[in-house]
């Protein structure tokens, strides 16, 4: 066995080396850069857009590298000071790379419809995170056992509901100190209802954004696929810092 130990550790600080911020090449493979066409652009994304090409706008890789890097420090303090982050993205492109990232390091994540008050009727919405939590520790406790066959399975669909509405949910135990969106001309509801209850918000912008109350505007490429799935990744790994550093300090 001991001999074995230096590969096992070889492999640990291989896998903790494996990702790194993106740097501009890579996010012009990535097709970081393209915007939307000229005919759906926000003018209050014109300064983050260096060209427009064949009709379509084209970001300015430099400062989408800095604002991606600026987003990620402020997720990391936030999480360091003990702060909890929703991750948000519900659209094909996004809702993958959201709901492993945000499983992988442990934090509350919507990667499907948003649930309508989760913000602004919080009180209410958090009693019915609570049964699911209590749902799922009596049906792994077997205490559901007792009941008829009917009542089980009836049981068991009630379950299943509350999973689809709050499953990414269950860890977020009081409003979160931010929220951070994939596409907020998307996710319209999110943004409101953020904005009405001052929680800061970082979000991905496309050309086509209003960025007017993001607090960090990542402006990007928010359709494909490659895009989206570098940027939701950094910004994960940057909470994932910040998380591990209010452990050290706990």
């Amino acid at each position: 066995m001991a001999a074995k130990a230096p590969k096992v550790v070889e492999k640990v600080v291989e896998k903790a080396q494996a990702y790194h911020f993106p740097e501009l090449t890579e996010m012009l493979e990535a097709g970081v850069h393209f915007g939307h066409s000229v005919k759906r652009r926000n003018p209050k994304m014109d300064e983050y857009v260096y060209a427009v090409k064949n009709g379509v706008q084209i970001f300015d890789l430099v400062k989408t590298h800095e604002k991606l890097a600026e987003a990620c420090e402020y997720l990391k303090e936030v999480a360091a000071k003990g702060g909890q982050v929703l991750l948000v993205g519900s659209k094909g492109q996004a809702a993958p790379t959201i709901k492993a990232e945000a499983e992988r390091i442990g934090v509350p994540y919507i990667a499907t419809r948003w649930v309508g008050g989760l913000f602004t009727n919080w009180e209410m919405l958090k009693g019915r995170i609570h049964k699911l939590v209590d749902m799922r520790a009596k049906f792994a406790a077997g205490d559901y056992k007792k009941y008829t066959k009917k009542e089980q399975v009836l049981l068991k669909k009630e379950m299943d509901r509350l999973e689809r509405m709050y499953g990414g949910v269950v860890t977020l135990t009081d409003l979160p100190a931010a929220i951070f969106i994939v596409d907020p001309t998307r996710e319209t509801t999110a943004l409101h209802e953020s904005l009405l209850r001052n929680i800061p918000i970082v979000a991905i912008c496309d050309s086509n954004c209003d960025p007017d109350g993001i607090a960090k505007v990542i402006p990007a490429n928010d359709d494909a696929l490659k895009s989206v799935v570098m940027l939701v990744t950094a910004v994960a790994h940057a909470i994932e810092e910040g998380v591990q550093l209010a452990k050290r300090n706990a």
